[in-house]
């Protein structure tokens, strides 16, 4: 019995708190971060102040909301692998961040706040945890079946890994377009796979 009451009142700050988000990002998309409030996010999801802050404040109701997209594109990835005779390309490699590049540019204001967010450092995200190895697996299965010798596949990962969150960061400042930032993650998957290897 008290096992179930617990799980319910679990279930029930979840179900609140998935209603936050989804007022925040409602709010977030329609009039912009900086213009959004706590009590306009409130208000949306037909809550109080106090329960949108439980969740997080503006910040941090952010940084979940990605997180949670993320999360979702990794879950449905597909987890099979191409047949061993296919070589993967770089195309191949690009796939893998597609679906995160494209969203990326789909709201770029929205991006860049979650990207300086990040740089600030005062939040945590999943980006640099689970979802990093989950990219970086997704990342050496692919390379395992490029010409890259197997020995450097792991740190082939590593290098286009940090590549693209370089590029992301540096797409938040301004300092380039997203499209250019694509761009770039092209050029250095192509050089982590095409580039001459020493000793293996």
């Amino acid at each position: 019995m008290f096992n179930e009451h617990v799980q319910s009142r679990a279930e029930q700050q979840a179900a609140t708190r998935q209603k936050v988000l989804a007022a925040a990002e409602r709010l977030f998309r329609a009039q912009g971060f900086k213009a959004t409030t706590i009590r306009q996010i409130a208000a949306e999801a037909n809550v109080s102040t106090g329960t949108v802050m439980a969740a997080g404040e503006k910040d941090a109701l952010l940084v979940s909301l990605y997180d949670n997209w993320i999360t979702a594109v990794h879950n449905s990835r597909q987890t099979e692998l191409a047949p061993a005779k296919t070589t993967a390309t770089t195309e191949d490699v690009l796939k893998l961040f597609a679906p995160f590049v494209g969203h990326f540019a789909v709201d770029s204001e929205l991006s860049r706040e979650y990207l300086a967010i990040l740089v600030r450092g005062n939040h945590e995200s999943v980006i640099f945890r689970d979802l990093a190895l989950a990219l970086l697996g997704e990342l050496e299965a692919v390379l395992a079946r490029s010409a890259l010798p197997r020995s450097q596949v792991g740190r082939g990962a590593r290098t286009i890994y940090l590549a693209y969150l370089g590029l992301l960061m540096t797409a938040a400042s301004g300092a380039i377009a997203m499209p250019e930032a694509a761009d770039q993650l092209r050029q250095t998957i192509e050089f982590v796979i095409t580039h001459p290897r020493g000793s293996q």
